[in-house]
């Protein structure tokens, strides 16, 4: 520690002009810039409004009152937004004199046509039984339908998606009651089991073991 206080002392030193000549570079581009944001109609503050410095993470919102205050460099775009009233976008002009500047911005309103609403009796048990009967639905949504729950395409996608937690539990543990069932025995072959035969020639069937590539 005693080695490093040297050093310490002398970037103290050293600081403050590093610090001065940095203001020094960047004094005359800096500007405190206060402002009011108004509605143009009427003239009122609005509060709540989102003012940005593009390009830069850099922003506020304006006060009750609609009062804002940011700092920004000469030559920045600033954007005003607010909901229900127009983007509002002002660019810092280059040739401003002094540090410290004020402007009032006004907003225009944005108007926006929702369609009416419309409000009806519920429907009765029969009469959305009826509704839903006679429903057209296109001939190819119908298909897709079908085949998006067809048993193929069920089993595909059980082969090509991972597990989930409930999935994999329940599989690790068939998997251990299995293994704990033939302890210390010959394992079981499914070559003699019944319910494996029916469920092969069931997939064979359904063509789960076609060579795609040939169709």
């Amino acid at each position: 520690m005693k080695k490093l206080l040297p050093y310490i002392f002398l970037s103290l030193l050293f600081l403050p002009s590093h610090v001065k000549a940095q203001f020094e570079n960047y004094k005359d581009s800096v500007i405190e810039l206060y402002g009011v944001v108004m509605s143009a109609d009427s003239l009122k503050a609005l509060p709540a409004v989102s003012i940005v410095v593009k390009g830069r993470n850099q922003g506020t919102i304006s006060s009750d009152a609609g009062v804002f205050s940011i700092v920004v460099l000469k030559g920045d775009k600033i954007e005003f937004t607010s909901v229900g009233y127009k983007p509002k976008e002002v660019t810092i002009p280059k040739n401003l004199v002094g540090n410290q500047q004020s402007m009032i911005q006004l907003m225009v309103q944005d108007t926006v046509y929702l369609p009416a609403t419309i409000i009806r009796r519920r429907p009765t048990r029969e009469e959305f039984e009826r509704d839903f009967i006679n429903t057209k639905v296109p001939d190819d949504q119908e298909e897709i339908a079908r085949q998006n729950v067809s048993e193929r395409k069920l089993r595909a996608l059980m082969a090509a998606y991972p597990l989930d937690g409930k999935e994999a539990t329940s599989y690790y543990l068939r998997q251990n009651a299995q293994r704990y069932y033939s302890e210390g025995q010959v394992p079981p072959q499914n070559i003699f089991n019944p319910l494996a035969w029916a469920e092969f020639i069931k997939a064979w069937k359904a063509g789960d073991f076609k060579n795609h590539n040939n169709q």
